[in-house]
Protein backbone atom coordinates (compact mmCIF):
# COMPACT_ATOMS: atom_id res chain seq x y z
CA UNK A 1 0.00 0.00 0.00
CA UNK A 2 2.67 2.14 -0.92
CA UNK A 3 0.82 4.92 -2.49
CA UNK A 4 -0.81 5.87 0.61
CA UNK A 5 2.69 6.87 2.27
CA UNK A 6 3.55 9.31 -1.11
CA UNK A 7 2.79 12.84 -1.92
CA UNK A 8 0.82 14.00 -4.95
CA UNK A 9 0.65 16.54 -6.96
CA UNK A 10 -1.45 17.15 -10.70
CA UNK A 11 0.91 16.49 -13.67
CA UNK A 12 2.03 19.79 -15.98
CA UNK A 13 -0.77 17.78 -18.52
CA UNK A 14 -3.99 19.07 -16.30
CA UNK A 15 -2.28 22.51 -14.82
CA UNK A 16 1.37 23.16 -14.84
CA UNK A 17 1.00 25.87 -11.85
CA UNK A 18 -1.55 23.69 -9.26
CA UNK A 19 -0.11 22.14 -6.40
CA UNK A 20 -2.30 20.50 -3.51
CA UNK A 21 -0.52 21.14 -0.24
CA UNK A 22 -1.35 18.67 2.63
CA UNK A 23 -2.80 20.75 5.10
CA UNK A 24 -6.88 21.20 5.48
CA UNK A 25 -8.65 24.52 6.27
CA UNK A 26 -11.49 24.21 7.77
CA UNK A 27 -14.32 25.69 4.98
CA UNK A 28 -18.13 26.25 5.66
CA UNK A 29 -20.52 25.09 3.08
CA UNK A 30 -23.84 23.05 3.09
CA UNK A 31 -24.18 19.29 2.99
CA UNK A 32 -27.04 18.44 1.12
CA UNK A 33 -27.98 15.12 3.40
CA UNK A 34 -30.36 15.84 6.52
CA UNK A 35 -28.16 12.94 8.13
CA UNK A 36 -26.81 13.77 11.21
CA UNK A 37 -23.57 11.49 12.10
CA UNK A 38 -23.51 9.40 15.41
CA UNK A 39 -20.76 11.23 16.70
CA UNK A 40 -20.27 15.24 17.50
CA UNK A 41 -18.29 17.39 15.83
CA UNK A 42 -15.98 18.09 18.53
CA UNK A 43 -14.69 14.09 18.48
CA UNK A 44 -14.13 14.21 14.63
CA UNK A 45 -11.26 16.34 13.11
CA UNK A 46 -12.93 15.79 9.76
CA UNK A 47 -16.56 15.78 10.41
CA UNK A 48 -17.54 18.02 8.06
CA UNK A 49 -15.58 15.93 4.95
CA UNK A 50 -17.22 12.79 6.70
CA UNK A 51 -20.09 14.47 6.48
CA UNK A 52 -19.91 14.97 2.96
CA UNK A 53 -18.65 11.91 1.41
CA UNK A 54 -21.59 10.31 3.05
CA UNK A 55 -24.06 12.10 0.89
CA UNK A 56 -22.08 11.95 -2.44
CA UNK A 57 -21.55 7.83 -1.61
CA UNK A 58 -25.55 7.76 -0.55
CA UNK A 59 -26.31 9.52 -3.95
CA UNK A 60 -23.54 7.47 -5.71
CA UNK A 61 -25.59 4.23 -4.85
CA UNK A 62 -28.81 5.85 -6.13
CA UNK A 63 -27.38 6.28 -9.07
CA UNK A 64 -25.92 2.69 -9.15
CA UNK A 65 -29.49 1.57 -8.44
CA UNK A 66 -30.90 3.61 -11.29
CA UNK A 67 -28.20 2.44 -13.89
CA UNK A 68 -28.54 -0.84 -12.67
CA UNK A 69 -32.35 -1.02 -13.56
CA UNK A 70 -32.15 -0.91 -17.36
CA UNK A 71 -28.87 -2.73 -17.15
CA UNK A 72 -30.53 -6.21 -18.59
CA UNK A 73 -32.44 -4.28 -20.99
CA UNK A 74 -29.48 -1.88 -22.57
CA UNK A 75 -27.18 -2.93 -24.90
CA UNK A 76 -24.81 0.07 -24.06
CA UNK A 77 -24.67 -0.23 -20.08
CA UNK A 78 -22.55 -3.34 -20.29
CA UNK A 79 -18.90 -3.34 -21.60
CA UNK A 80 -15.50 -4.75 -21.23
CA UNK A 81 -12.35 -2.55 -19.89
CA UNK A 82 -8.97 -3.71 -21.33
CA UNK A 83 -8.47 -5.99 -18.42
CA UNK A 84 -11.43 -8.07 -18.99
CA UNK A 85 -13.41 -6.75 -16.02
CA UNK A 86 -16.83 -5.32 -16.86
CA UNK A 87 -17.21 -1.85 -16.60
CA UNK A 88 -20.99 0.15 -16.70
CA UNK A 89 -21.81 3.51 -17.23
CA UNK A 90 -22.09 3.85 -13.08
CA UNK A 91 -18.58 2.98 -12.69
CA UNK A 92 -17.93 6.08 -14.73
CA UNK A 93 -21.10 7.96 -13.96
CA UNK A 94 -19.99 7.62 -9.92
CA UNK A 95 -16.87 8.62 -11.06
CA UNK A 96 -18.03 11.57 -12.60
CA UNK A 97 -20.30 12.75 -9.40
CA UNK A 98 -17.79 11.93 -6.73
CA UNK A 99 -15.19 14.39 -8.55
CA UNK A 100 -17.36 17.24 -9.33
CA UNK A 101 -18.87 17.27 -5.47
CA UNK A 102 -16.11 16.90 -3.47
CA UNK A 103 -14.07 19.10 -6.09
CA UNK A 104 -16.24 22.20 -5.03
CA UNK A 105 -16.43 21.56 -1.04
CA UNK A 106 -12.75 20.65 -0.98
CA UNK A 107 -10.81 22.01 -3.94
CA UNK A 108 -7.32 22.06 -2.64
CA UNK A 109 -7.51 17.72 -2.12
CA UNK A 110 -6.99 15.72 -5.51
CA UNK A 111 -8.89 12.41 -5.99
CA UNK A 112 -7.39 9.45 -6.77
CA UNK A 113 -9.43 6.99 -8.58
CA UNK A 114 -9.85 4.24 -11.13
CA UNK A 115 -11.31 5.24 -14.25
CA UNK A 116 -9.90 8.08 -16.94
CA UNK A 117 -12.13 9.36 -19.76
CA UNK A 118 -10.33 7.90 -22.70
CA UNK A 119 -12.55 4.67 -22.47
CA UNK A 120 -15.69 6.93 -23.09
CA UNK A 121 -14.54 8.46 -25.62
CA UNK A 122 -13.44 5.28 -27.88
CA UNK A 123 -17.15 4.13 -27.09
CA UNK A 124 -19.45 6.77 -27.83
CA UNK A 125 -20.90 6.77 -24.25
CA UNK A 126 -19.90 10.31 -23.05
CA UNK A 127 -23.50 11.13 -23.35
CA UNK A 128 -25.05 8.50 -21.22
CA UNK A 129 -22.94 9.52 -18.99
CA UNK A 130 -23.78 12.95 -19.01
CA UNK A 131 -27.45 11.87 -18.68
CA UNK A 132 -27.37 10.20 -16.13
CA UNK A 133 -25.86 12.79 -13.83
CA UNK A 134 -28.14 15.22 -14.84
CA UNK A 135 -30.76 15.20 -11.69
CA UNK A 136 -27.87 14.00 -9.07
CA UNK A 137 -24.85 16.62 -9.17
CA UNK A 138 -25.76 19.84 -7.39
CA UNK A 139 -24.27 22.04 -9.96
CA UNK A 140 -26.75 24.76 -11.00
CA UNK A 141 -25.93 24.93 -14.60
CA UNK A 142 -26.69 22.13 -16.79
CA UNK A 143 -23.59 19.96 -16.86
CA UNK A 144 -21.59 19.53 -20.17
CA UNK A 145 -19.74 16.72 -21.94
CA UNK A 146 -16.72 18.89 -21.09
CA UNK A 147 -17.94 19.04 -17.23
CA UNK A 148 -17.96 15.25 -17.01
CA UNK A 149 -14.68 14.56 -18.86
CA UNK A 150 -12.78 16.86 -16.94
CA UNK A 151 -14.26 15.78 -13.82
CA UNK A 152 -13.75 12.10 -14.51
CA UNK A 153 -9.99 12.70 -15.56
CA UNK A 154 -9.38 14.89 -12.38
CA UNK A 155 -9.01 10.84 -10.72
CA UNK A 156 -7.57 9.17 -13.67
CA UNK A 157 -4.53 7.45 -13.53
CA UNK A 158 -2.90 9.47 -15.53
CA UNK A 159 -3.66 12.73 -13.71
CA UNK A 160 -1.02 12.81 -10.63
CA UNK A 161 2.38 12.16 -9.97
CA UNK A 162 3.63 10.75 -6.51
CA UNK A 163 6.38 12.35 -4.17
CA UNK A 164 8.51 11.40 -1.54
CA UNK A 165 7.00 13.23 1.01
CA UNK A 166 3.24 12.05 2.78
CA UNK A 167 0.05 12.89 0.94
CA UNK A 168 -3.46 13.99 1.37
CA UNK A 169 -6.06 13.02 -1.25
CA UNK A 170 -8.92 11.07 -1.17
CA UNK A 171 -8.55 7.63 -2.72
CA UNK A 172 -11.90 6.65 -4.72
CA UNK A 173 -13.49 3.10 -5.95
CA UNK A 174 -16.18 3.75 -7.97
CA UNK A 175 -17.84 0.30 -7.73
CA UNK A 176 -15.92 -1.97 -6.54
CA UNK A 177 -16.80 -5.31 -7.96
CA UNK A 178 -18.84 -4.64 -11.06
CA UNK A 179 -18.99 -8.26 -11.61
CA UNK A 180 -21.11 -8.54 -8.96
CA UNK A 181 -23.39 -5.07 -10.52
CA UNK A 182 -24.01 -6.87 -13.79
CA UNK A 183 -24.07 -10.38 -11.72
CA UNK A 184 -27.96 -10.21 -10.43
CA UNK A 185 -29.16 -8.95 -6.89
CA UNK A 186 -27.11 -11.97 -4.89
CA UNK A 187 -23.55 -10.68 -5.70
CA UNK A 188 -22.79 -7.50 -2.96
CA UNK A 189 -20.85 -4.37 -5.10
CA UNK A 190 -19.27 -1.09 -2.90
CA UNK A 191 -18.90 1.85 -3.53
CA UNK A 192 -15.77 2.80 -1.57
CA UNK A 193 -14.50 6.59 -0.47
CA UNK A 194 -11.52 7.10 1.70
CA UNK A 195 -9.89 10.24 3.02
CA UNK A 196 -5.92 10.48 3.28
CA UNK A 197 -4.07 12.65 5.44
CA UNK A 198 -0.58 13.41 5.88
CA UNK A 199 -0.16 9.46 4.36
CA UNK A 200 -2.75 8.00 6.84
CA UNK A 201 -5.97 6.86 6.38
CA UNK A 202 -8.57 9.14 8.62
CA UNK A 203 -11.72 8.16 7.31
CA UNK A 204 -13.95 6.19 4.60
CA UNK A 205 -17.38 5.34 3.91
CA UNK A 206 -18.62 2.28 2.14
CA UNK A 207 -22.31 1.82 0.39
CA UNK A 208 -23.34 -0.96 -0.71
CA UNK A 209 -26.91 -0.74 -2.74
CA UNK A 210 -27.63 -4.76 -2.53
CA UNK A 211 -26.77 -5.63 1.27
CA UNK A 212 -29.38 -7.33 2.69
CA UNK A 213 -29.30 -7.72 6.60
CA UNK A 214 -30.16 -11.39 7.41
CA UNK A 215 -27.28 -11.99 9.24
CA UNK A 216 -26.92 -11.24 12.68
CA UNK A 217 -23.69 -9.29 13.58
CA UNK A 218 -21.86 -7.72 16.76
CA UNK A 219 -23.07 -3.94 16.85
CA UNK A 220 -24.98 -1.89 19.28
CA UNK A 221 -27.17 0.53 18.33
CA UNK A 222 -27.60 4.35 19.09
CA UNK A 223 -31.33 4.05 18.27
CA UNK A 224 -32.15 0.31 19.60
CA UNK A 225 -36.12 0.58 19.72
CA UNK A 226 -35.82 1.47 16.14
CA UNK A 227 -33.60 -0.98 14.81
CA UNK A 228 -35.68 -3.52 13.81
CA UNK A 229 -38.74 -1.34 13.24
CA UNK A 230 -38.78 -1.77 9.38
CA UNK A 231 -37.49 -4.19 7.08
CA UNK A 232 -34.18 -2.86 5.41
CA UNK A 233 -32.33 -3.01 2.51
CA UNK A 234 -28.63 -1.96 1.66
CA UNK A 235 -25.66 -0.77 3.62
CA UNK A 236 -23.59 2.47 4.42
CA UNK A 237 -20.65 1.99 6.86
CA UNK A 238 -18.62 5.03 7.91
CA UNK A 239 -15.35 5.41 9.63
CA UNK A 240 -13.53 7.97 11.03
CA UNK A 241 -9.92 7.91 13.03
CA UNK A 242 -10.77 7.86 16.98
CA UNK A 243 -14.78 7.82 16.88
CA UNK A 244 -15.14 3.97 15.43
CA UNK A 245 -17.15 2.30 12.94
CA UNK A 246 -20.82 2.99 12.47
CA UNK A 247 -23.70 1.83 9.74
CA UNK A 248 -26.63 2.47 8.37
CA UNK A 249 -29.40 1.30 6.24
CA UNK A 250 -29.73 3.17 2.61
CA UNK A 251 -33.07 2.38 2.94
CA UNK A 252 -36.41 0.50 3.37
CA UNK A 253 -36.72 -2.66 0.88
CA UNK A 254 -40.36 -1.27 -0.01
CA UNK A 255 -38.86 2.11 -0.84
CA UNK A 256 -35.30 2.69 -2.46
CA UNK A 257 -35.50 5.82 -3.29
CA UNK A 258 -35.98 7.38 -0.11
CA UNK A 259 -34.08 9.13 2.53
CA UNK A 260 -31.39 7.42 4.82
CA UNK A 261 -33.21 7.25 8.62
CA UNK A 262 -31.06 7.99 11.82
CA UNK A 263 -30.49 4.80 13.12
CA UNK A 264 -26.75 4.24 13.51
CA UNK A 265 -25.52 1.22 14.58
CA UNK A 266 -21.96 0.74 16.46
CA UNK A 267 -20.03 -2.00 14.27
CA UNK A 268 -17.65 -4.20 15.95
CA UNK A 269 -15.64 -7.50 14.28
CA UNK A 270 -16.37 -11.27 15.20
CA UNK A 271 -14.79 -11.70 18.47
CA UNK A 272 -13.93 -15.58 17.64
CA UNK A 273 -10.55 -16.85 18.99
CA UNK A 274 -10.78 -20.16 17.83
CA UNK A 275 -9.74 -21.11 14.00
CA UNK A 276 -12.89 -23.61 13.22
CA UNK A 277 -15.33 -21.38 14.55
CA UNK A 278 -14.49 -18.64 12.39
CA UNK A 279 -16.13 -17.65 9.44
CA UNK A 280 -14.18 -17.06 6.57
CA UNK A 281 -14.29 -15.04 3.10
CA UNK A 282 -11.81 -15.29 0.17
CA UNK A 283 -11.60 -13.77 -3.01
CA UNK A 284 -13.69 -15.31 -5.87
CA UNK A 285 -10.35 -15.62 -8.20
CA UNK A 286 -9.29 -18.01 -5.20
CA UNK A 287 -9.61 -20.98 -4.13
CA UNK A 288 -9.39 -22.43 -0.73
CA UNK A 289 -6.80 -24.89 -1.48
CA UNK A 290 -4.70 -22.42 -2.96
CA UNK A 291 -3.88 -20.93 0.67
CA UNK A 292 -1.95 -22.50 3.25
CA UNK A 293 -4.24 -22.69 5.93
CA UNK A 294 -6.03 -25.46 4.09
CA UNK A 295 -3.29 -27.84 5.16
CA UNK A 296 -4.74 -27.72 8.79
CA UNK A 297 -8.54 -27.14 8.05
CA UNK A 298 -10.98 -28.24 5.30
CA UNK A 299 -13.57 -25.57 3.51
CA UNK A 300 -17.53 -25.80 4.10
CA UNK A 301 -19.91 -23.26 3.05
CA UNK A 302 -22.53 -25.42 5.01
CA UNK A 303 -22.85 -23.69 8.46
CA UNK A 304 -24.63 -25.76 10.30
CA UNK A 305 -22.20 -28.89 9.63
CA UNK A 306 -19.16 -27.65 10.22
CA UNK A 307 -16.80 -29.91 11.55
CA UNK A 308 -13.69 -29.67 14.14
CA UNK A 309 -11.17 -30.18 10.82
CA UNK A 310 -13.31 -27.44 8.96
CA UNK A 311 -13.60 -24.11 8.43
CA UNK A 312 -16.86 -21.52 7.56
CA UNK A 313 -16.68 -20.63 3.97
CA UNK A 314 -19.24 -17.35 3.33
CA UNK A 315 -20.47 -17.63 -0.50
CA UNK A 316 -18.19 -16.02 -2.79
CA UNK A 317 -18.78 -11.73 -3.63
CA UNK A 318 -17.11 -9.49 -5.94
CA UNK A 319 -14.55 -7.35 -5.13
CA UNK A 320 -12.02 -6.73 -2.12
CA UNK A 321 -14.54 -4.03 -0.45
CA UNK A 322 -17.07 -6.59 0.20
CA UNK A 323 -14.87 -8.60 2.10
CA UNK A 324 -13.91 -5.63 4.26
CA UNK A 325 -17.57 -4.93 5.04
CA UNK A 326 -18.23 -8.36 5.51
CA UNK A 327 -15.65 -8.34 8.43
CA UNK A 328 -15.89 -4.96 9.95
CA UNK A 329 -19.84 -5.41 10.31
CA UNK A 330 -18.72 -8.81 12.37
CA UNK A 331 -20.73 -11.13 9.12
CA UNK A 332 -17.31 -12.58 8.50
CA UNK A 333 -14.54 -13.22 11.25
CA UNK A 334 -11.37 -13.52 8.40
CA UNK A 335 -10.82 -11.92 4.84
CA UNK A 336 -7.48 -13.95 3.35
CA UNK A 337 -6.00 -12.26 -0.09
CA UNK A 338 -3.58 -14.67 -1.64
CA UNK A 339 -1.29 -12.32 -3.71
CA UNK A 340 -0.57 -12.70 -7.30
CA UNK A 341 2.89 -12.22 -9.03
CA UNK A 342 2.97 -9.24 -10.98
CA UNK A 343 -0.61 -8.05 -9.48
CA UNK A 344 0.13 -4.35 -8.37
CA UNK A 345 -1.68 -3.80 -4.76
CA UNK A 346 -4.35 -0.31 -5.71
CA UNK A 347 -5.08 2.09 -2.74
CA UNK A 348 -8.77 1.79 -3.90
CA UNK A 349 -9.21 -1.22 -3.31
CA UNK A 350 -8.43 -1.73 0.11
CA UNK A 351 -8.23 1.88 1.75
CA UNK A 352 -11.72 2.33 3.23
CA UNK A 353 -11.63 -1.20 3.54
CA UNK A 354 -8.46 -1.12 5.93
CA UNK A 355 -9.92 2.07 8.34
CA UNK A 356 -13.56 0.39 8.88
CA UNK A 357 -12.29 -2.83 9.85
CA UNK A 358 -9.36 -0.80 12.20
CA UNK A 359 -11.90 1.59 13.68
CA UNK A 360 -14.54 -1.67 14.15
CA UNK A 361 -11.62 -3.65 16.25
CA UNK A 362 -10.26 -5.26 13.18
CA UNK A 363 -6.44 -5.87 12.59
CA UNK A 364 -5.09 -5.69 9.11
CA UNK A 365 -1.41 -8.58 8.45
CA UNK A 366 0.65 -8.43 5.43
CA UNK A 367 2.78 -12.27 5.84
CA UNK A 368 4.99 -12.80 3.31
CA UNK A 369 6.54 -16.43 2.90
CA UNK A 370 9.02 -18.29 0.46
CA UNK A 371 6.51 -19.57 -1.08
CA UNK A 372 3.65 -17.42 -0.66
CA UNK A 373 2.33 -14.06 0.22
CA UNK A 374 -1.18 -13.28 1.83
CA UNK A 375 -2.89 -10.24 2.94
CA UNK A 376 -5.34 -11.25 5.69
CA UNK A 377 -7.87 -9.44 7.65
CA UNK A 378 -7.89 -11.35 11.26
CA UNK A 379 -10.08 -10.41 13.66
CA UNK A 380 -9.74 -9.13 17.79
CA UNK A 381 -6.61 -9.09 19.74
Amino acid sequence: MDLLRYSISRLPTANPHLNFPAPLRRRSFTVRSSLSLPFSEEKAVYYKHLEAAVDVVERACRLCVHVKKSLFSSDGSILEKNDQTPVTIADFGVQALVSLEMSKLFPSIPLVAEEDSMFLHTNNLVDAVVDVLADRATSRDKLTQDDVLEAIDRGGKDAYAFGPKPATYWVLDPIDGTRGFVRGSEALYVVGLALVVDGEIVLGVMGCPNWQESHPDKSSSKNQENENAVSMSGIIMISHIGCGTWRNTLWETTNMMGGLLDNWIRCFVDDCQIVHEARFCIPDSQTWESLPLSLLYNATTEAEYVGSKEVLLLPACCGSLCKYLMVASGRASVFIQGAKAGKVIKAWDHAVGIICVHEAGGKFYFIAGERWKRIGLLTGD
